[in-house]
């Protein structure tokens, strides 16, 4: 069984306040990328294994999240031993969501592969225990993501026609530093209202919280998000933690001179 494992931008970011369980309430608006993907591979073995290929990771085979996932799916549901193959093709310390999106791959994988028959909400409460971002991937649809990212409302967005660029700074972000920098604060309009105006105006009131110290820290992610609005973006943010920027355009741009900016230009 093969999975793609799409990636995510956000739409926004608010950082409301810090948890008495050491975890941030925040809003934002998580849009899957189904042209920017890795690949899961499950296949039923006698002794669970796991190998990756593609990007380097920057962490031991035994803290991946694909494997977190399979023991998760193993302890909690009985599911069997796999042979898991990642081929990783998200940049990782990217704000884009890759690892969640993988580990999430596993668990909806391996309820199929063992005839587990979750519902949706076993699914989501069990990629919510690896992480904030990871029960988004069950839907992969426009999701307005609360609480600590986990508590989802569908989000209707259009953006047909709309061209994405994705830029990845050579630079690492780790989600650590990025919540270390955010003072944070409840913002006098909610993110979903601000999201149903014009989009011509969410560049001045569609912000991201971990910008401002993040660009403070890397000033070529900063540069990175000028350069697509110099390029006529009508939107440009960072993507979650960093340290991918992004940039939405007009169906009217030209695709060619948008891939100067990045390797990553899609059709939304």
């Amino acid at each position: 069984m093969i999975i793609d494992a799409p990636c995510k931008i956000n739409l926004g970011l608010d950082i409301l306040r810090r948890r008495p369980d050491g975890y941030h309430d925040l809003e934002t608006v998580m849009i899957p990328v189904g042209g920017l993907c890795d690949r899961v591979e499950l296949q039923p073995a006698p002794q669970t294994t796991f190998r990756s290929a593609g990007l380097p990771i920057d962490c031991p085979d035994s803290e991946n999240l694909c494997l977190k996932a399979c023991r998760l799916m193993q302890r909690r549901y009985g599911a069997g031993d796999v042979r898991l193959t990642l081929d990783k093709r998200v940049p990782f310390g990217a704000g884009l969501g890759g690892g969640s999106s993988d580990a999430t791959a596993v668990i909806v994988g391996m309820d199929e592969l063992f005839g587990l028959r979750l519902s949706e909400a076993e699914l989501i409460a069990a990629a919510a225990e690896l992480g904030s971002d990871t029960a988004f991937f069950v839907r992969r649809t426009p999701q307005l993501c609360t609480g600590r990212g986990e508590v989802m409302t569908p989000f209707p967005l259009d953006l047909a026609g709309t061209q994405l660029v994705i830029v990845k700074p050579d630079v690492h972000v780790s989600t650590r530093e990025a919540y270390a920098g955010v003072t944070p604060r409840v913002p006098d309009t909610p993110l979903a209202e601000r999201l149903r105006r014009p989009r011509s105006e969410w560049q001045a009131c569609v912000t991201n919280d971990f910008e401002r110290s993040v660009f403070a820290a890397h000033p070529v992610v900063r540069e990175a998000k000028e350069a697509l609005m110099r390029a006529g973006a009508f939107y440009a943010s960072m993507s979650g933690s960093g340290s991918a920027v992004f940039g939405l355009f007009p169906a009217a741009a030209d695709r060619e001179s948008l891939r100067r900016f990045g390797l990553f230009v899609f059709g939304m």
